[in-house]
């Protein structure tokens, strides 16, 4: 069932606590070391995973990867229109495993892991993850491979991120995992995210070690580049553990001009200046296209030492 969202901004008390709270996690993420593993053809490097090389252009800038050859694509919109409304509202199809093609066989670019964060706990399996929310449309596209880029079939793949006003959701019932989970920061004490599961959802990956999400394009809170979390799992274990972004001038058009984001405004960090992603933060970045029915299409390759 749809779910109506009070989109009033949290109190300005509680607002400064989460920037305060915010910025000390965010700082001790970014002390940890980055684990990396080589690309295909040689690696040696413990667990890590690397995704195919991106070019993320927003519609006045570009944001180039270093390491790959895949097409970057503009995401402009089509006479400055955006669908909204959530995913109820879109009609285009999930789209071919071609747009994960490269045009140099198992050419990646390297990448790490990156912090959990503060927000985790367990999520259901599901299709859609808006249950109903607001916001751009999004389709969210997964790809994982081996070192060799041989599809990997069978893994989980979980998602999470928080909605257009920065707030996580925050039910944790039948949750097995929430030692991590500061659920007055991730939910801002709002009623709905402390009885919602909005934004949150693990699928595992097909015979072209593929997942596909619906769900919306994801809001900022402070200190930290818009971004989505993801973990990859096996057997019940981690693979890896990491987050993807976007390119600043899409994340910057779709707040100031979009009509599900421009009451929560502009948002107030950038790429170069994230506390996690650090100072190579393109090799992070979703390749980003608009679909016909104007909602957005984000797609990334990620590969793991299997």
């Amino acid at each position: 069932m749809t779910q109506s969202k009070d989109l009033t901004t949290p109190s300005s008390g509680i607002l400064t606590e989460r920037r305060k709270t915010l910025k000390t996690l965010a700082s001790i993420a970014a002390a940890a070391p980055v684990m990396m593993l080589a690309g295909c053809g040689g690696g040696s490097g413990s667990t890590a995973a690397s995704s195919s090389g991106s070019t993320a252009t927003g519609s006045s800038g570009t944001s180039t990867g270093t390491g790959g050859t895949s097409t970057g694509t503009t995401v402009t919109a089509d006479n400055g229109s955006w669908l909204s409304g959530g995913t109820d509202a879109m009609t285009a199809s999930f789209p071919d495993d071609s747009i994960f093609e490269d045009s140099a066989s198992c050419t990646v670019q390297l990448t790490g892991q990156q912090t959990e964060g503060p927000c985790y706990f367990d999520s259901d399996y599901l299709d859609d993850i808006s249950e109903g929310q607001t916001g751009l449309p999004m389709q969210l596209c997964l790809q994982l491979t081996d070192a060799s880029c041989n599809p990997l079939v069978g893994y989980e793949i979980e998602v999470w991120h928080c909605d257009v006003e920065g707030i996580y959701s925050g039910d944790t019932t039948g949750s097995s995992d929430t030692n991590g989970f500061n659920s007055s920061f991730c939910t801002g004490n709002d009623a709905e995210a402390l009885q919602s599961r909005w934004f949150r959802g693990i699928a595992v990956t097909d015979s072209s070690g593929r997942v596909n999400f619906a769900t919306c394009f994801p809001g900022w809170y402070a200190s930290r580049a818009i971004h989505i979390h993801f973990r990859v799992k096996n057997n019940n274990n981690d693979q890896l553990i990491s987050q993807f972004g976007f390119d600043d001038d899409f994340c910057t058009e779709i707040c100031t001009s979009h009509s599900d984001y421009i009451n929560h405004g502009a948002p107030d960090t950038l790429l170069a200046r994230d506390t996690v992603f650090g100072s190579d933060y393109d090799e992070y970045l979703f390749n980003l296209e608009q679909n016909e029915d104007g909602s957005l299409l984000a797609y990334k390759r990620i590969m793991i030492s299997a």
